[in-house]
């Protein structure tokens, strides 16, 4: 059974930094791709960040040069290190692994920037 668990949300003020923490079981971290999501209130859930099995990276455009995915293979952890945060970017943010054709969530971590 693949689990995901989410650590690492707060309350900051704008400019601050935090680091987001996904760790997994029932899969290998590093053979299979991994995304954020995030999910502010009254909106959708928006993709945030990709890596590959190979360690390609892509990134929504409003968080590219602020946010960085990678992973701790050792630890079969994935990270969302998330720099310059800005009131927009407050949200639930989940992570999220898919393995053939089923998806996979995390429970989410709150992250809520103070202006």
């Amino acid at each position: 059974q693949v689990q995901l668990v989410e650590s690492g949300g707060g309350l900051v003020q704008a400019g601050e930094s935090l680091r987001l923490s996904c760790a997994v079981s029932g899969t290998i971290v590093s053979f299979t791709v991994m995304r954020w999501y995030r999910q502010a209130p009254g909106k959708q859930r928006e993709l945030v960040a990709v890596i590959t099995s190979s360690g390609n990276t892509n990134y929504v455009d409003s968080v590219k040069g602020r946010f960085t995915i990678s992973k701790g293979n050792a630890k079969n952890t994935v990270y969302l290190q998330m720099d310059s945060l800005k009131v927009d970017d407050t949200a639930v943010y989940y992570c999220n692994a898919v393995i053939i054709t089923t998806s996979y969530w995390g429970q989410g971590t709150q992250v809520t920037i103070s202006s």
